[in-house]
């Protein structure tokens, strides 16, 4: 009797677990539907300035919200935020809760297994910071730190084969959070993208600086895997938004630097839906 029991539970969770999967590959929706539904929701990070950020009156700001704004308008419809932190970003994509990624998604062979990547429309690095006191010119003076990492981020990749066993990478849920870690104490060196020198000296001036430079990623819009349409509609909208300038000018306003040169082709991650 009891074994039956177990039986007929394993059996509803089961049905359980295929009922919400079907929930979430039903709430997808086409290019076309959205035109119709009139608004575009779109996955942004929420606490990453510059590229995602609430500004001080409470609207969401910064790079990704621009570019994702003009393609709100070059698709005619209405456009609605979800804030996402890191480690949920794709989660929220695949299952639906939002319609596209303009959310700091830079490109790794990972990950291009579970999303489909636009052209690359901006680019990042990531280096490590520490106390300017504390001497980091190679990998090999990082014996025994902890160094601090996003999880799931480019930068918890890039860092972790950097350094391999020589450090500890510590990981935190977000960005905020891996330099709070550094400031608190809580460890000696964080793996950050460009803006991460900025954000430390707003908050501590003078005592942080980038150490070594590990690695030049490039961001792409984050669509759902062998949806052409969306694939399709993004990157023509790049290369619009890159043609006339417009795409710059973000560039320019967000990060102070002329729009970087991006590559024709990244190995083992597609562009295109064929």
């Amino acid at each position: 009797m009891q074994c039956n029991r177990r039986k007929l539970m394993g059996v509803a969770l089961a049905t359980a677990a295929f009922a919400l999967v079907g929930t979430a590959t039903a709430s997808a929706a086409s290019v076309a539907e959205i035109k119709s539904k009139g608004t575009i929701v779109v996955g942004i990070q929420g606490d990453n300035a510059p590229w995602g950020f609430v500004n001080s009156s409470g609207t969401q700001d910064g790079f990704d919200a621009d570019v994702a704004t003009l393609f709100a308008k070059e698709l005619g419809v209405k456009v609605q935020f979800q804030p996402l932190a890191v480690a949920n970003r794709i989660p929220a994509l695949t299952t639906g809760k939002v319609d596209i990624l303009f959310a700091t998604m830079a490109m790794t062979e990972e990950r291009a297994k579970s999303i489909q990547y636009s052209k690359p429309y901006a680019a990042n690095t990531i280096a490590l910071y520490a106390a300017k006191a504390d001497k980091a010119q190679a990998v090999a003076d990082l014996a025994g730190w902890e160094i601090g990492v996003p999880k799931s981020s480019s930068q918890d990749k890039a860092v972790s084969d950097a350094v391999g066993s020589t450090a500890t990478v510590r990981r935190f849920d977000d960005d905020a959070a891996t330099i709070q870690a550094l400031i608190s104490g809580q460890v000696k060196a964080v793996g950050g993208n460009q803006f991460y020198g900025q954000r430390l000296d707003a908050a501590a001036s003078g005592k942080y600086e980038r150490k070594i430079e590990f690695l030049t990623t490039y961001n792409g819009v984050g669509t759902r895997l062998g949806e052409k349409d969306w694939n399709t509609t993004v990157n023509a909208f790049i290369d619009k938004i890159k043609a006339s300038g417009e795409l710059a000018a973000i560039t320019k306003k967000w990060m102070g630097i002329e729009l970087p040169k991006f590559p024709d082709s990244v190995p083992n991650i597609p562009f295109t839906v064929n």
